[in-house]
């Protein structure tokens, strides 16, 4: 299906500022339609004026649909929908004429000009589905005559609010909790949902008849002069979006001032209960800070590990001992690094270049001769499972490269190279370190020798990491360690 970005500029005459009017119209409208109780498409007149295309549509969440299948992209002769004609030619909302019917469904359609400074830049064809209309409520009639006003503005170019996107995902929907208040900011009807959001608050009366504004200060936390403020913008004088924690609970506001003929002549409240969301939003930001806290405690603890094999490697006079203290510290470190990350992360991931750079410099302190260390290509976000174990890993062949491929006074350099790709079921990491000092002994076997470093790095690759390890000869000269992992693909 096209967007509505595809078929405005397609289709249509309309300039960039008008279709950014369009999909702010188009961000609001499920209010215009939950409140009709109707269907709602949005046609544009071609850039010829011979046809109408249609470039969005919605469907209300109170009721029946009007049509089964998507109109959008659909496009209609000029002259084949004579209500499209009046309301776009005339400028005014368009309901003459008897109901249609649809597949044995009854549908009354009403068009609603969408003007923009002065100009009429589509209409809205309003459809509502008749085969279940009943006698309606107080709620309906509430619903329906907000609906009216909200029609008007919309035709008059004051609906919606310039510079005040909303997110409709986030914000209260008609369902959640609604108020209408006359124009001094007197209840006149609360629905079942927002009158229990109030009693949540500590509302022990009914609603209508009060001002809201006031008795929704009188509710919240004292704060001395904003409360003045709160009345204000609680009676819906202007477009607002606001939350009040009162009581045990805290509710979500959102006014809409309602202005059908240009002036002020109430406003509609939109409210929605969020108490468990925002505990739960409370307990997550606990639970990740707790977590950061475990992973920056563990960090000095592991530095404190390394900080005392030190000092007993200073004190060990056999050369062999202090060595494997000072790898043991070298592999604490690692470890330490990457807990370190996770503490500032607010999730188990971290961005492991900045990892391999840091094992980088620390290993390369170690090194005989004046070995210059680089990384290329990109490791990218990996989880904290495979960022400790891949951290040691690097750790040791590194550390291996620097103390067997290098004497002491030679020059050189290794290379971490990492290559991140594969289909999003099979994505893998392709590590590979080379360096070009003086390559592997006559004979050897990666997989069979005893030495301790590539004893832990088989351990880790194989069993932690589920990848594959290799160890040949450079193409030139020195020697190219090749580790093949798989990961999670990047989101």
């Amino acid at each position: 299906m096209p967007s509505m970005n595809e078929l405005v500029r397609q289709h249509t005459a309309l300039d960039d500022s008008d279709l950014e009017w369009l999909h702010l119209l188009v961000s609001e409208w499920q209010l215009l339609s939950d409140l009709s109780f109707a269907d709602l498409v949005l046609w544009v007149p071609t850039r010829d004026g011979t046809r109408y295309v249609s470039v969005a549509q919605m469907r209300p969440n109170t009721g029946p649909t009007s049509y089964q299948d998507d109109m959008v992209g659909h496009l209609v002769p000029r002259g084949r929908r004579p209500m499209l004609d009046a309301a776009l030619d005339e400028g005014r909302i368009v309901r003459e004429g008897d109901p249609e019917w649809r597949e044995e469904v009854p549908v009354r359609v009403e068009s609603i000009p969408v003007r923009r400074q002065g100009r009429v830049l589509g209409v809205i064809a309003r459809n509502t589905n008749l085969l279940t209309v009943r006698t309606p409520s107080r709620l309906e009639l509430t619903y329906l005559q907000s609906a009216s006003d909200l029609a008007q503005m919309i035709a008059a170019g004051a609906f919606p609010f310039e510079n005040q996107q909303v997110d409709m995902d986030a914000s209260p929907r008609v369902g959640d909790g609604l108020i209408r208040v006359d124009g001094d900011g007197i209840v006149q009807y609360a629905s079942p949902n927002a009158l229990s959001a109030y009693h949540r608050m500590g509302l022990a009366a009914d609603l209508v008849g009060h001002h809201l504004g006031r008795t929704t200060a009188e509710l919240a936390p004292s704060r001395g002069p904003v409360d003045e403020a709160l009345a204000k913008v609680a009676s819906g004088w202007a477009p607002r979006e606001f939350e009040i924690e009162a009581h045990d609970g805290v509710i979500q506001f959102r006014a809409i001032p309602l202005k059908p003929k240009g002036t002020r002549i109430g406003s509609l409240v939109l409210l929605r209960d969020v108490t468990e969301l925002r505990r739960r939003e409370r307990e997550l930001i606990t639970k990740d800070a707790t977590i950061r806290e475990i992973h920056h405690r563990v960090k000095n603890n592991l530095q404190t590990v390394a900080a005392l094999l030190r000092l007993q490697a200073r004190r060990i006079e056999s050369d062999r001992g202090r060595e494997a203290l000072e790898e043991a510290v070298r592999r604490v470190g690692s470890i330490a690094i990457v807990h370190e990350t996770l503490s500032q992360n607010l999730d188990e991931r971290v961005e492991f270049d900045e990892i391999a750079d840091r094992v980088l410099a620390m290993v390369a302190e170690i090194s005989p001769g004046k070995v210059t260390g680089r990384r290329t290509g990109r490791f990218g976000i990996l989880d904290a499972e495979v960022a400790t174990p891949l951290s040691m890993v690097l750790t040791e062949v590194l550390q291996n490269a620097l103390e067997h491929g290098f004497r002491d006074g030679d020059t050189g350099t290794v290379e971490v190279s990492a290559v991140r790709g594969g289909t999003t079921k099979e994505a893998r990491l392709l590590v590979t370190v080379q360096d070009d000092g003086v390559g592997l002994p006559e004979g050897f076997d990666p997989n069979r020798s005893g030495n301790l470093g590539l004893q832990i790095v088989r351990t880790l690759v194989a069993g932690e990491l589920g990848g594959s390890f290799d160890m040949v000869p450079a193409a030139e000269r020195g020697t190219r360690v090749i580790l093949d992992i798989p990961v999670p693909a990047e989101k």
